[in-house]
């Protein structure tokens, strides 16, 4: 284990960084299978919090995001700033309304849930998520539209233990996002 010393801070002794990204051409990154989770976004005021979930989706290596509303979506000259060079590598499409989006999903047959804190949601951790799933992200101030939530499947909730009710959606987003993804691995045959 490497042992930092006083003035040394940040210089690793015993391991190796993993500081590149995939040397895979788009064309080739398009070809992997994606894990099948569809972001929803929900009217999201910040294109620097829709580009933070853009590079959550490219590390999850997710399906795509439905961009809805007024929500920035590609191209914006903002949403790179924090999607760093990731908006080429995630399908995504734009709906004039969050209602229209679940609306396609559900024709598709896939189900849709919905992140919000609500007197009806579970807990984020405590439910085994179905392949496919769409994942519904609030707005930032208002959350997700009420018309929505009667729309969906499932309402699902990160707990809070401090003074807010709610993380940053990008944060929340990530959380989610990652529990998905343990629990589709654990439940994958071992050999």
């Amino acid at each position: 284990m490497s042992k930092l010393e006083p003035g040394n801070y940040g210089k690793e002794t015993t391991f190796a960084v993993r500081n590149h990204d995939a040397e895979l051409s788009l064309d080739q990154y398009r070809r992997l299978p994606k894990h099948p989770v569809h972001l929803v976004l929900d009217n999201l005021r910040s294109a620097f919090n829709v580009g933070s979930i853009f590079r959550t989706a490219d590390t999850a290596r997710l399906a795509r995001i439905l961009t809805c509303g007024y929500t920035a979506h590609p191209p914006h000259p903002k949403l790179d700033k924090t999607a760093l060079g990731t908006l080429d590598y995630i399908d995504t499409a734009h709906f004039d309304t969050t209602a229209a989006a679940v609306g396609a999903l559900k024709e598709e047959g896939i189900p849709v849930w919905a992140l919000e804190t609500t007197s009806h949601s579970s807990s984020y951790a405590a439910l085994r998520y179905p392949q496919p799933v769409a994942l519904v992200l609030g707005n930032e101030a208002l959350g997700v539209s009420s018309t929505v939530l009667e729309q969906c499947d499932q309402l699902i909730e990160i707990p809070m233990y401090g003074y807010k009710n709610s993380l940053n959606v990008a944060a929340a987003c990530a959380v989610t996002v990652f529990e998905i993804l343990r629990q589709w691995r654990q439940e994958e045959p071992h050999e």
